[in-house]
């Protein structure tokens, strides 16, 4: 597949965030691994609030809709039908609450690039549901692009969900700004603001301790600034 000549200045459009020499040099390199016409598969982590998702979708408008689709992790939350009810739903978004085995399974047909289109699942935070195959992956889609927090946890099912993916960036955002964030983020979807801040820093920040664990085993760091 064809692909835009590298751009010596790339420009990711992030809604006002800084860009960055880090960010430059990674979407110039990505750009030109682009270039084989192969099928990447890109991940992006880092901790509960880090911009991942924003990110993620900066790389999607920069590179186009026909080239590029952004395919969550969150899309295999467990089902509120699973956890209700349990000690997993006062942990919503751990690392158990989440369907490893399906995950792997999706990004095992999309490495593949032998169908027409494979669905993928996307998260609601409206409804705060995953929905089943709300996400197209034309096989003509050169780049996708993954994120979540556990890409790089070192656990047998993780690690083959890391496998499959051909780098995986690490955003390094202040503390600070991502509990703003998460709390900003949990207010707008129906928390108070005590409830908002507590769950930023207890569920939020327990799981955001063994991401930053795995910072070391990213094949780039891209700073938030």
């Amino acid at each position: 597949m064809a692909t835009s000549p590298v751009d010596p200045n790339p420009v990711l459009p992030l809604d006002g965030a800084v860009q960055h020499p880090a960010v430059t040099a990674a979407v110039a390199e990505l750009r030109a691994r682009l270039e084989s016409g192969q099928r990447m598969l890109l991940g992006i982590t880092g901790s509960p609030g880090s911009g991942k998702s924003t990110f993620a979708a900066g790389l999607h408008r920069l590179f186009g809709a026909g080239a590029a689709v952004v395919v969550p992790m969150d899309g295999f939350h467990l089902g509120n039908a699973i956890i209700d009810g349990t000690p997993l739903r006062q942990r919503k978004g751990a690392l158990d609450t989440f369907d490893a085995g399906g995950y792997l399974s999706l990004l095992r047909r999309l490495a593949l690039r032998d169908e027409p289109v494979v669905y993928a699942p996307d998260f609601r935070r409206q409804i705060d549901e995953p929905v089943a195959a709300s996400i197209a992956v034309p096989a003509s889609v050169q780049l996708v692009i993954t994120e979540g927090n556990y890409l790089l946890v070192d656990h047998p099912v993780w690690r083959q969900i890391r496998a499959q993916l051909d780098e995986v960036w690490f955003m390094d955002t202040p503390a600070d700004l991502r509990l703003r964030r998460l709390v900003d983020r949990h207010m707008h979807f129906g928390m108070d603001r005590l409830a908002a801040e507590a769950w930023a820093a207890g569920s939020d920040e327990a799981n955001a301790r063994l991401v930053e664990t795995t910072r070391a085993a990213a094949d780039r760091v891209i700073p938030w600034t």
